[in-house]
C-alpha cells in the first residue's frame, strides 16, 4: 500500500468522521432550541455548527501529535494479517507456504482498502461538481432574471424607499416583472431585485420590505451566507451540513425581522406578516445564493411570524451559551484525541515471511524516504527522530574512509586473511575477505582493520566532516575501544531521520572526499535492480539493543536496511529501522531488507 493509498484512506476516514461530528453538533443545536430559543435564533451557532463539522474533518484529514490521540494507530499490515482464520494455521513443517498464502492475504486486504478508498474519492469529486454545478446554475439564474429587469436610479420614485435617503443603498435596484419575492444577491456587487407586484402592497408595508432586505447587507448577511453555502459545497456527503445552513438562513431572516420591527407598533407588525404570507404563496423554492424575503421554507415562515407577534425571546443565559460553545469545541477536541492514525509497517509482514507462527509486536519502526536532489520528504512513517547504534550500516562511512585515504583500492583489493583473535562471531568470517565480501557479509573484523589503519585522529576527523549522527566515537566507558567498537551498540548512534541526511551527502557527493571513494562505495553496495527499473544501493545492520543497566537485550534486536535507488536521472534516499523480536539464525536487518524490497516497487512507482 502506497503512502497516497494511506492518504485516500485517511480522506476516507475524516469523510465518516464528520457525519459522525455532524449527528454530535446537530444534537447539540437541537438541544439549544430547546432550551436556548434566543441563542438559537443567532446566525452565529449555525455558522460555528458548519465550521465544527469542517474542523472534525480537517482535523482527521490532517496528521497530528501522537502524544493527543487517545486510540492507538491502526497498523494495517497487522490488521490484515489478524484476519487471517486460526484454522488455516499449518504445521511447522510447511513455513513458507503459510507466509505466501498470508502475504497474499493481506496484499488483498490492502487492495480492497485502497480500492474502496479510491472509489470514495471519485464519487466525493463526482458530488462536489454537481454541487458546484447547482451553484453556478443558480447564480445564472439570478443573473438572467436581473438582466429582464429595470434599475432604478430614483429611489424615491418607489414606496419603498419612502424611510432611506436618496443614494443611501449601497446596491443596485432592479425592478423586475416575474413573481418572486424580494431578494438580495452577489457577494462582491451586491444587487436588490424588487417584484413589480409589490408596488401594489401598502405604502408601510413595501418600506418594511425595503428595510428587511437593506438590513442584510447593512449586517454583512451575504457574506455570512455566502460561508455556509461553501462549507455545505464543500462537505455536500453530509446532510447535516445542509440543515444547518438552512438554520443559518432561518436565523439570519430573523434576526433582520427583530432589527425592522424594533419600537414598531402592532398594527404594523401585523402588517410584516401578511406581507410575509403573501410573499411566501408568490415564490415556489427559495436560491441558495440569494437572501430572500419569505423565502427558506414554509416551516421556518411561521417560526417567523410566531415571533414577530410575540417579540419576547427567552432570557439571556450567558452560562449555558457558553455550555454550547464549549460543547461544540469538544466535538473538535474529542475527533483530535479520539481519531486512530493509519500507520503501514512491513516488518510484521516480515515475520510472517520468514514463516513464524505469528507476527510478534513491534517495539521501533521507522520507514523514511526522501529526493536525494530536493530533500523533500515522501514518506515518514513511525518513529524516526530516535537514534539507535549503525551497527553495520556504519561500514558505508567506512567504505568511503578507505577508499579516499588509500587503504582500499577496488572492489577486489586489499583482500585481507582472516586471523586467529579477530571478530569470528558469523562463520562467512573466518575466510579471506576483501571490499566486496566484507560488505555482502558484514564482516566486523575487516571494518576494523580499515578504521585501525586510519588512527583515531583522521577517524574522528571523518566522523566531524560527515556529521554522522552524534559522532561520538569514544566506545564503551573506559574500555578505549572506539576505533574497534563505537559503531556496534556502543557510544556512537544515529536516528533515520539522520541516515537520509548522510545518505543525501553521497548520493550528491557533498562530503569533500575524492570521485574514486564516492563511485567505488557505490560499486560494493550494489543489489539487484527492481523489476520496475529502479537500482538499489543499500546495506543491511543487525545489532542487539543495550538496556539500561548495560547489558545486551537478549529478547530484541534492531534491524537497518539504508541505502539509494535510482532511475532515469532521478535518485531517493531511504532508512528503514525496525525493534523487534529476536530470530534465531534470521538478522532482524535481513528481514527488514526484504520486507522493504517486497513492496519498494508499489511505493516508489507512486512517488
Amino acid at each position: 500500500m502506497s503512502a497516497a493509498d494511506l492518504m485516500l484512506l485517511r480522506f476516507l476516514l475524516a469523510s465518516g468522521g464528520c457525519l459522525a461530528a455532524g449527528v454530535a453538533v446537530w444534537a447539540v443545536t437541537a438541544l439549544c432550541r430547546r432550551t436556548l430559543p434566543d441563542f438559537a435564533a443567532q446566525r452565529s451557532l449555525w455558522l460555528l455548527s458548519q465550521i465544527t463539522i469542517v474542523a472534525t474533518f480537517l482535523v482527521i484529514l490532517l496528521p497530528h501529535s501522537e502524544r493527543l490521540r487517545v486510540i492507538p494507530q491502526i497498523d494495517l499490515d497487522r490488521v490484515t494479517q489478524a484476519s487471517v482464520p486460526a484454522a488455516a494455521t499449518p504445521t511447522a513443517a510447511a513455513p513458507a507456504p503459510r507466509a505466501g498464502r498470508i502475504g497474499h492475504m493481506a496484499a488483498n486486504e490492502n487492495n480492497w482498502l485502497a480500492t474502496g478508498a479510491q472509489a470514495w474519492l471519485l464519487i466525493y469529486l463526482l458530488g462536489l461538481g454537481y454541487s458546484v454545478g447547482k451553484l453556478m446554475h443558480a447564480r445564472r439564474m439570478l443573473n438572467g432574471l436581473a438582466a429582464t429587469g429595470c434599475r432604478m436610479d430614483t429611489l424615491h420614485a418607489h414606496d419603498g424607499f419612502g424611510g432611506w435617503a436618496q443614494g443611501t443603498s449601497a446596491a443596485d435596484v432592479i425592478e423586475v416583472d416575474a413573481p418572486i419575492s424580494p431578494m438580495l444577491f452577489g457577494l462582491i456587487k451586491p444587487r436588490l431585485l424588487l417584484p413589480r407586484h409589490l408596488r401594489s402592497l401598502a405604502p408601510v408595508q413595501q418600506q418594511l420590505i425595503v428595510d428587511h432586505e437593506l438590513t442584510h447587507l447593512r449586517r454583512r448577511d451575504l457574506q455570512w451566507m455566502s460561508a455556509g453555502v461553501l462549507l455545505q459545497t464543500v462537505l455536500w456527503f453530509n446532510p447535516f451540513m445542509r440543515l444547518l445552513r438552512v438554520n443559518l438562513s432561518w436565523a439570519q431572516e430573523l434576526g433582520c425581522d427583530r432589527e425592522v420591527l424594533r419600537g414598531r407598533p402592532q398594527v404594523q407588525r401585523k402588517a410584516y406578516a401578511a406581507a410575509l404570507v403573501a410573499q411566501l404563496r408568490l415564490q415556489h423554492r427559495t436560491l441558495a445564493t440569494a437572501l430572500a424575503f419569505g423565502g427558506v421554507s414554509e416551516r421556518s415562515v411561521a417560526a417567523r411570524i410566531a415571533l414577530i407577534r410575540e417579540p419576547a425571546g427567552a432570557p439571556r443565559k450567558p452560562w449555558a451559551r457558553c455550555a454550547a460553545l464549549a460543547s461544540l469545541a469538544g466535538i473538535v477536541l474529542g475527533s483530535l484525541a479520539f481519531q486512530p492514525a493509519l500507520a503501514w509497517r512491513m516488518a510484521p509482514a516480515a515475520v510472517a515471511e520468514a514463516g513464524s507462527g505469528s507476527a510478534p509486536s513491534v517495539v521501533l519502526s521507522c520507514t523514511e524516504i526522501v529526493d536525494a536532489a530536493s530533500g523533500q520528504r515522501l514518506v515518514h512513517e513511525g518513529q524516526c527522530d530516535q537514534r539507535v547504534t549503525p551497527a553495520s550500516t556504519f561500514n558505508i562511512a567506512v567504505s568511503l574512509m578507505g577508499y579516499d585515504s588509500g587503504i582500499l583500492r577496488d572492489e577486489h583489493a586489499p583482500a585481507l586473511p582472516f586471523k586467529e583473535g579477530y571478530a569470528d562471531w558469523v562463520d562467512s568470517w573466518r575466510t579471506t575477505t576483501d571490499p566486496s565480501s566484507w560488505i555482502r557479509n558484514s564482516t566486523v573484523w575487516y571494518a576494523q582493520q580499515v578504521t585501525a589503519q586510519l588512527g583515531e585522529a583522521t577517524f574522528r576527523r571523518y566522523i566531524g566532516a560527515f556529521g554522522y549522527g552524534n559522532e561520538d566515537v569514544s566506545g564503551d566507558a573506559g574500555k578505549d575501544n572506539g576505533l574497534a567498537l563505537s559503531w556496534i551498540s556502543s557510544s556512537l548512534a544515529i536516528s533515520p531521520g539522520e541516515q537520509v541526511v548522510f545518505l543525501r551527502k553521497v548520493v550528491n557527493r557533498e562530503l569533500g572526499l575524492a570521485p574514486k571513494a564516492y563511485e567505488m562505495t557505490s560499486r560494493i553496495i550494489k543489489l539487484d535492480t527492481l523489476e520496475n527499473g529502479w537500482e538499489i544501493h543499500a546495506k543491511t545492520g543487525t545489532s542487539a539493543q543495550v538496556l539500561a543497566a548495560g547489558r545486551g537485550d537478549e529478547q530484541h534486536e534492531y534491524g537497518w536496511f539504508v541505502g539509494w535507488a535510482s532511475k532515469g536521472g532521478r535518485t531517493v534516499v531511504f532508512a528503514r529501522l525496525v525493534l523487534d523480536p529476536r530470530q534465531d539464525g534470521k538478522p532482524a536487518g535481513g528481514r527488514a531488507k526484504r520486507a522493504f524490497l517486497r513492496d519498494l516497487p508499489a511505493r516508489l512507482d507512486a512517488l
